[in-house]
């Protein structure tokens, strides 16, 4: 498991998208990505992410921005949530946990006592030269939206 910090290189990825089609990194060299991951589509927190996210992608295509969101989903899923909630924004499927395991998400959770392995809320916003600007870990969901489009105006 790695822990990529601002000024790396951001690792690259190859995954399936929401309709099947492959999506890289490196796809968007030129642009900046705000990459972030989440445990479950469909769920509150994870559907209001999504939503606010939505809410601003004019906002975010306007400052040369990309917006990907990752859990490990799958395709199937991400359809169905995208649909449900006439999401904007590309989801990328991790089912077999690698790209959460390269960006350091896939941790040891605790609730009510109980420990499980699963996706750490976090987002990455990588620069335009594929070097990692920022990092959120352990994200709340209120405000985090607009927290990210202000770091983003400030690139």
């Amino acid at each position: 498991m790695t822990n990529p910090a601002v000024g790396d290189t951001a690792p690259d990825i190859s995954l399936p998208r929401d309709g099947g089609e492959i999506v890289k990194l490196s796809d968007f060299s030129g642009k900046n990505v705000v990459l972030y991951f989440y445990p479950k589509d469909d769920t509150p927190g994870c559907t209001k992410e999504a939503i606010g996210f939505t809410d601003n992608v004019a906002a975010f295509d306007g400052l040369n921005t990309v917006i990907l969101g990752v859990s490990k989903d799958s395709v199937k899923k991400h359809d169905k949530f995208i649909a449900k909630h006439e999401l904007k924004i590309a989801l990328l499927s991790d089912e077999e946990g690698d790209v959460c395991e390269r960006y350091g998400v896939w941790v040891e959770k605790n609730m009510y006592g109980k420990k499980y392995m699963g996706i750490e809320r976090a987002t990455f916003l990588i620069g335009a030269d594929g070097k990692i600007m920022q990092v959120w870990r352990k994200v709340k969901v209120p405000g985090h939206v607009d927290a990210v489009l202000d770091a983003v105006r400030a690139l």
